[in-house]
């Protein structure tokens, strides 16, 4: 008998039914020579300070570095305490008869660093020696998992895969328990977490924010001329920027009075060339929805594996965009399958059979899983927005095996009373792979105009003369997408040429993590979405302040972090000197935090509205009296939005906030008000 442990029951229950495994028991089926049961995700996870007996935010408990980490059942918050999930600790041990009852495991958790870590873990837990071969599979098609099976894997293939996940989830329990523990003891308000990822990605997007808010834009002048040769009409624009209006109001002057013509300068013409774009990696497609549909990471990854787990795409927490060579025989089938797809045939049309692109094979590019992949399952039966990720998927395929675009871009470069005037245009020669959605351009502002063919010193006629006012622009605030971008090319940001040639591709995260971290940073409250754009709460900012210059905040470090565990998983490094070393930092980082001088100027000293006596605490989540025995107390996540520090001040010090939009009522519908305080420090909304 052999014992099959899968990530899920939805998949647990596809394999089962292929092994033949078909009497269902409690957590388990059964059949054929197969028990076939599955995980909840992470059902054991490394032990938390108390269990090792060690008081938390205490100073003289920092740095807290066990001499060998344990493992516990997982555990959930129950009002201030942690205790053990009862759903974990039953299927647990339905885990451990099952392998009891059997002579040996074959692993079906997700083929990645996190799935190899979920089976591990357990292994461990329960003690077990019995062997185990790998299902290693990149898409749950019966066909795929029919294949799977047809070829097992050894276990100890797996054992670099194993060593990086381990050394990842360390350095994680290490450096945010300490530093998040270090910090909060120093700023004597709040709880504040800090970690190894977190961290860094905070202080991308604070950068950010600031700069925009510090840069001051100026404004400048440019004309814009019209020019008609033969039926085409065409515009040009000044190449001087007035920083006085005046001086281009007389120069418009004396153009519409007749007294200036543009004669041609220099005309330039060349061939740009635009490969097509590869396959989506996980944060390719996540970059892609959030432009076009507008969703978060987490939400593309979450209907990502929605699509994976319906047998409709391959492996989504994928980090490559090529493919193997021997799946590129099946790259036909997936195209002729979109045939029988409303919203993909026409596009299907455009693509050249016989003569398909093959730049997305590449075997040297391809790591854990190749680059995602439509399968031959059309969808049925799908949302709104499963149907839109689908689509961008298919049709990033299509595009992938089509033509480059070929297109012929024009210069002209025009005097008019000694000024330059330049107009730009461009054609299409080739529509290549651009001709799958009809878009011609990667940006929508763009405006493309077809030039006339002039010589050089051909004469035009100026018309109509147009005044432009602009002004520069600050560096754009981040939106998901472009944070994605910023935590994916974090290995740019070094500044020696040798190292940043070696950490050119490493960013800080893998494509699996990047989501998850980001909607941490929404979970503690530290950035807010301003419509599209992601901003930083007032703790968000403090936190930033607070450690921008500490090593805990280095982007480079973390992406260098990120290039070892890729190397113990390719077996290049040792697992136990990289925990050494993270150690050694977290003791460092944590004596840096608990030295620090940190100044809470921030934040005003406000009087209890109920008690008039003593100062009020604020917190992240409340702001409370510090006389126990009055016990006022106001929380600042109000239907959904966090009290600014300043709204605090004014409720308390004139008995109303400014007003508060975007709060959610529980029927889930937007209403905006103020918060008022009663006579005895109740507080209400009004509208």
């Amino acid at each position: 008998m052999k014992a099959v442990i899968a990530e899920k029951p939805s998949v647990a229950r596809e394999i089962a039914a292929l092994l033949g495994a078909t009497d269902k028991k409690e957590g388990f089926f059964r059949g054929n020579g197969y028990c076939v049961t599955w995980a909840l995700g992470h059902l054991i996870s490394l032990a938390m300070p108390e269990d090792y007996g060690i008081a938390n935010y205490k100073e003289n408990s920092l740095p807290i570095i066990p001499h060998s980490f344990k493992l516990t059942v997982k555990k959930i918050k129950k009002g201030k305490n942690y205790v053990t999930d009862s759903g974990a600790l039953k299927q647990l041990k339905i885990i451990e008869q099952v392998i009891n009852d059997c002579d040996s495991i074959i692993v079906a958790t997700d083929a990645g660093r996190e799935g190899e870590l979920i089976f591990r873990y357990i292994y461990e837990y329960l003690n077990c020696k019995k062997p185990f071969e790998r299902l290693w599979i990149s898409s749950l098609t019966d066909k795929a998992i029919r294949q799977g099976f047809e070829n097992l894997k050894k276990g100890s293939d797996f054992d670099g895969l194993y060593h990086a996940a381990v050394a990842r989830s360390r350095a994680d329990w290490l450096l945010g328990i300490n530093a998040s523990q270090a910090l909060s003891i120093k700023a004597e308000n709040g709880i504040y977490s800090l970690g190894r990822v977190q961290t860094p990605t905070l202080c991308l997007l604070c950068e950010r924010f600031v700069e925009n808010k510090n840069s001051v834009s100026q404004k400048y002048w440019q004309i814009q001329l019209s020019h008609q040769k033969g039926t085409l009409i065409f515009k040009s624009t000044s190449q001087f920027k007035f920083d006085d209006p005046k001086k281009a109001r007389d120069l418009i002057k004396i153009i519409e009075r007749g007294e200036g013509k543009a004669k041609i300068e220099s005309v330039v013409v060349k061939l740009l060339k635009e490969q097509a774009p590869l396959l989506f990696d996980l944060t390719g497609l996540q970059k892609e929805a959030n432009q076009k549909l507008n969703l978060s990471a987490s939400e593309t990854l979450d209907i990502a594996q929605t699509l994976y787990e319906k047998k409709f795409i391959t492996y989504p927490r994928t980090g490559s965009k090529y493919i193997p060579d021997d799946l590129w025989l099946e790259i036909p089938n997936l195209v002729r399958s979109l045939k029988e797809r409303d919203s993909c045939k026409h596009a299907v049309d455009h693509v050249k059979w016989g003569q398909f692109n093959k730049r997305i094979v590449n075997n040297l590019g391809v790591t854990d899983h190749h680059g995602l992949l439509i399968t031959e399952k059309i969808p049925s039966a799908l949302s709104a927005k499963e149907n839109a990720v689908y689509d961008l998927i298919a049709f990033r395929l299509l595009e992938a095996i089509s033509d480059a675009c070929i297109k012929e871009l024009t210069e002209i470069s025009l005097e008019v009373l000694h000024y330059i005037f330049i107009s730009n245009g461009s054609t299409v020669v080739n529509p290549g792979w651009r001709m799958i959605k009809g878009n011609f351009s990667d940006t929508e502002d763009v405006e493309l105009q077809e030039l006339p063919k002039v010589l050089k010193g051909d004469d035009l006629k100026v018309k109509e003369p147009i005044l432009l006012e602009r002004k520069t622009q600050p560096p754009s605030l981040f939106t998901e997408a472009g944070l994605l971008a910023a935590m994916e090319h974090a290995g740019s940001k070094i500044e020696q040429d040798e190292q940043r040639k070696i950490l050119k591709n490493i960013g800080i995260g893998t494509p699996a993590t990047r989501a998850a971290t980001i909607e941490i940073l929404f979970k503690r409250g530290y950035i807010q979405k301003e419509k599209k754009s992601l901003i930083p709460t007032d703790k968000g900012l403090l936190v930033y302040e607070l450690i921008k210059d500490k090593k805990i905040a280095d982007v480079v470090m973390t992406a260098e972090w990120e290039l070892e565990l890729q190397k113990i998983e390719a077996n290049e490094k040792n697992f136990s000197d990289f925990q050494k070393r993270i150690e050694a930092y977290t003791s460092l980082i944590t004596k840096e935090l608990l030295q620090s001088a940190i100044v809470r100027s921030d934040l005003p000293k406000l009087i209890c509205p109920k008690c008039k006596s003593q100062q009020v605490r604020i917190l992240d989540k409340i702001v409370r009296c510090k006389d126990e025995s009055c016990n006022w107390a106001q929380f600042r996540m109000i239907c959904g939005k966090i009290l600014s520090v300043s709204d605090i001040q004014l409720l308390i010090e004139t008995g109303k906030s400014s007003l508060i939009k975007g709060m959610k009522s529980k029927a889930g519908k937007s209403f905006d008000a103020y918060l008022v305080l009663n006579d005895i420090a109740e507080s209400s909304f009004e509208f």
